[in-house]
């Protein structure tokens, strides 16, 4: 029978995230660390709403937010970018890749010798703590960016980064873990061949599956010209992807990357509308995704050297992601901006982190550290725990990184400012109104004179009472002679609507393409029936344009 509790809980994780997401903004912080401390405080480190069985029944929505982030993170990248920074990415991929490597796998073998007294299993941990730390978690990063609506070149290389993060933490994980078998698990001298085989067919294998997913969607594309079609299909795909990956043992994120990366290049211009959407369509699945990120992270009864080693990973790894991109940067003569803070845009740690820990944790069972602690759980408990501390802090440094950076706010579009404008803001305030009474053959003379096609008109009162344009007009421009005796209120026209000064000017725009009209009166607030001015559709495209580019500028 079904278990409509589940349903209680997806409610209750939504609800929470997105009041926490709330407070975070006005506290100025990343919605996303509000969506995790919630889930801290629901899930078993606290509150124990969220357990740890609602988390693993709700672990499809995880691999279907990892596919829609996957595809969107892809969508961002465009084949001309890697054309002109592929050299710059690559080398600044490496240098901080291996920095971080390095940093870890050097201090989480001194920490563990210290306490183990064994070479060979510190040097085989060490490896692995320091190929995990490798990887960087693109959902809270791109999360971020798009909050903020970062745009700029260190943008730009924190996307390609976290994008080629993964591919490059899996690559040392494999030649990590076949060391680590040889040294420890007693494995021949074809481990390392063997994990790297695997890695090879798991890369590769998850991008085929992607393009192929991506040529699919394309033949359908032939077949639908409407946008919300386009997103259903690219849905359908997305999830086809995902269940197929997860089929074959592909990574998920990578496959739903390779159809965003194809949908992006082959259809640039369509392909605008259907990531809006997509992202408008998922911030539910986001907030769910985040909030189960937190309730399935527990800090646990750990030992307190345990903390030592928590604390070294976490520092000397994002020493490691700074110093790495500096001097990788530096190498090709990256922008001052990336040198300076691409670095701490990418301290996230996620689940790919916590996937390759458990896959570690497994081989390591047999080893025991303390009698009541072996050392698969340690890797698992250090990891989880890392992730944790690193997923509250790496949004926060996004944020920093891209505030300096001076990248904060350039991403924005004509809707987004015309969301944060008034009516007011754009109204011309120079007024022509014609009375109800005047002869008709005085009023054509005002659009002989002016160069306005749209008057409103008033009675006695001065209150408005319709609408004089030159359309209109129209029955009795031939008939001169009739131009003597009618009067203005003979030919004006209804009112369609109105709108005042301190309503949303988005709202309006959409209610005058609504009503498929160029041109509406705007009355005071207190009577409705003051004219105080004519708002025009081509002048509010202008002046929102012209406040776009001074804002993006």
């Amino acid at each position: 029978m079904f278990d409509t509790n589940i349903l209680m809980v997806v409610g209750i994780t939504i609800l929470g995230g997105m009041l926490g997401g709330v407070i975070c903004q006005k506290l100025k912080i990343p919605q996303v660390v509000g969506n995790i401390i919630v889930g801290l405080i629901l899930g078993g480190s606290c509150l124990n709403i969220i357990t740890l069985e609602d988390v693993a029944n709700l672990k499809v929505i995880n691999f279907f937010a990892l596919g829609v982030i996957g595809f969107l993170v892809g969508g961002e990248l465009k084949i001309e970018t890697f054309r002109k920074y592929a050299k710059q990415f690559i080398t600044i991929l490496i240098f901080e890749g291996m920095a971080g490597f390095i940093f870890v796998a050097l201090s989480s073998f001194l920490i563990i010798y210290l306490i183990t007294q064994n070479l060979i299993v510190s040097i085989a941990v060490g490896l692995v703590f320091g190929a995990i730390a490798s990887a960087t978690d693109p959902a809270s990063t791109i999360d971020v960016l798009w909050e903020y609506r970062a745009k700029g070149v260190m943008t730009t290389a924190i996307i390609a980064i976290i994008a080629l993060d993964d591919a490059l933490a899996m690559t040392l994980y494999g030649i990590s873990s076949g060391i680590m078998q040889i040294m420890v698990g007693g494995g021949g001298s074809n481990s390392i061949m063997q994990e790297m085989y695997h890695v090879i067919v798991h890369l590769f294998g998850s991008l085929l599956l992607g393009g192929v997913c991506a040529g699919v969607l394309m033949l359908f594309f032939r077949f639908v010209a409407q946008v919300e079609k386009a997103v259903a299909l690219s849905l359908g795909i997305v999830l086809l992807g995902i269940g197929l990956a997860i089929k074959l043992d592909l990574d998920v994120i990578l496959a739903s990357m390779a159809i965003g990366f194809g949908v992006a290049n082959l259809l640039p211009r369509r392909s605008e509308h259907i990531f809006k959407l997509m992202r408008n369509i998922s911030i539910a699945i986001y907030i769910l995704f985040f909030v189960l990120v937190g309730a399935k992270l527990s800090l646990g009864a750990m030992p307190i050297w345990l903390w030592g080693i928590v604390l070294c990973y976490v520092f000397f790894r994002n020493f490691g992601k700074v110093i790495g991109s500096y001097y990788g940067a530096k190498v090709v003569n990256s922008p001052d901006v990336i040198r300076k803070y691409l670095g701490t845009g990418i301290f996230a740690q996620g689940g790919v982190a916590i996937g390759l820990a458990i896959v570690a944790g497994e081989k390591l069972n047999g080893i025991q550290i303390t009698p009541n602690l072996n050392m698969g759980d340690m890797v698992v408990y250090v990891v989880t725990t890392t992730t944790l501390i690193l997923q509250i802090m790496g949004p926060n440094m996004v944020k920093f990184s891209i505030k300096k950076a001076n990248e904060a706010g350039k991403n924005i579009t004509e809707e987004d400012i015309m969301e944060k404008m008034l009516v007011q803001d754009v109204l011309d305030q120079e007024l022509i109104v014609v009375e109800n009474r005047t002869p008709l053959i005085k009023a054509v003379k005002y659009f002989t004179e002016n160069d306005v096609l749209f008057y409103p008109v008033v009675d006695r009162e001065k209150n408005i009472c319709g609408i004089l344009t030159f359309e209109s007009l129209k029955d009795v421009l031939s008939d001169r002679d009739s131009w003597q005796w009618l009067l203005v209120a003979d030919v004006m026209l209804p009112l369609h609507d109105l709108a005042t000064p301190e309503e949303s000017l988005k709202a309006v725009y959409e209610k005058m393409l609504q009503l498929k009209i160029d041109q509406i009166p705007i009355v005071d607030v207190e009577t409705h029936k003051r004219a105080l001015g004519i708002l025009d559709i081509r002048n509010i495209r202008q002046k929102v344009h012209t406040e776009l580019l001074k804002r993006v500028a």
